[in-house]
């Protein structure tokens, strides 16, 4: 079986060679991104295309992968919102995921960013560099006994549900699937979003991008919330309205903002531009404010869970492509 890899970094190269020895692929990596002015690079002897999460998936791709006779669409990453799974379905190509790969990584990034923010670590950082050893403007809270809103308590939401429990805090969670085990020993108590809005003095998204949650941090539930609440997003970038997130920032509701995901990364990330100018103007406004942190979607990025995305991606194919079925792993309409 041939697998044809789309914005492929040095570290895919890497995993995915070492997981493959006990498979037995052949392996084709490409560093551009799949979309239909690079869908051309397919071979008519590939029988699997590997994207990722800024790779284009839709249905001009699809019925172009359809005509390269392709089998498989393999994700290498749990959400599968840019791949037309409509398309997929018509064509009858199959697409498979990795729905939980480590969500402890994840999760300690989420309370990295956290306590950062909170601590300003970033700055205190760059200040003694500098050799300013001035604490002023680096004051922070404690996190104990505070509020921590989680939206998501799926595989990664429900980790850092206990997390967050375990330093002491009153957890509220909203999801439209709640985690029984997570109410059942108190960890968190369910709520409605417009409760976790107004009553949390921190809120992390952990949910997927689907049509109800996109833009679910919007102008309207800014306004809902305390004014200083620390906002983190480590899930999709598109949960998050830029503009209102950027105006929250300016009037003081959003008194501190950690994004691992950004709504137009794609057009950034997994690059380096430190011989450019930015051109994304709303991302360099963000990365201007001083109580802002982002990191370049790396919460997912630790030896454990690429070995493991490895591993699952590599081990679905085989799988498919002997019994025609896997469990929990395809993406389904």
């Amino acid at each position: 079986m041939k697998i044809a890899f789309f914005s492929t970094q040095p570290y895919d190269v890497t995993f995915f060679n070492k997981e493959n020895k006990q498979f037995g692929f052949e392996l084709e990596y490409f560093e551009t991104g799949l979309e239909e002015q690079t869908v051309g690079l397919v071979t008519e002897d590939t029988d699997v295309v590997c994207v990722f999460v800024n790779d284009k998936v839709d249905a001009e791709v699809i019925e172009r992968l359809a005509e390269k006779k392709i089998k498989y669409i393999a994700l290498r990453c749990a959400g599968f919102n840019n791949v037309d799974l409509d398309a997929a379905h018509k064509h009858n190509i199959r697409v498979c995921r990795v729905p939980a790969y480590s969500p402890e990584a994840v999760a300690e990034h989420t309370l990295a960013m956290l306590f950062t923010l909170n601590r300003k670590i970033h700055k205190a950082y760059n200040r003694v560099r500098e050799q300013n050893f001035s604490l002023n403007g680096l004051l922070g809270t404690n996190i104990y006994k505070k509020t921590v809103g989680i939206i998501g308590t799926g595989n990664i939401g429900s980790v850092f549900c206990r997390m967050m429990k375990a330093l002491g805090t009153e957890v509220l969670a909203y999801d439209v699937y709640p985690n029984k085990a997570l109410e059942a020993d108190g960890t968190v108590r369910y709520v409605e979003l417009d409760e976790l809005f107004t009553k949390s003095d921190i809120i992390s998204l952990h949910c997927p991008l689907t049509p109800e949650t996109l833009h679910i941090i919007n102008e309207e539930n800014i306004q809902k919330m305390k004014d200083g609440v620390m906002l983190i997003n480590t899930s999709r970038g598109k949960l998050i309205d830029t503009h209102a997130i950027i105006q929250g920032l300016r009037n003081k509701k959003i008194g501190a903002l950690g994004i691992d995901v950004y709504e137009q990364e794609e057009k950034v990330f997994f690059r380096d531009l430190s011989g450019t100018i930015l051109e994304d103007e709303r991302l360099q406004l963000l990365t201007s404010f001083p109580n802002v942190l982002v990191t370049a979607h790396q919460a997912f990025f630790t030896d454990e869970a690429l070995t493991q995305i490895a591993f699952v991606t590599l081990d679905n194919l085989k799988q498919l492509s002997t019994t025609n079925e896997i469990v929990g792993r395809v993406a389904e309409l």
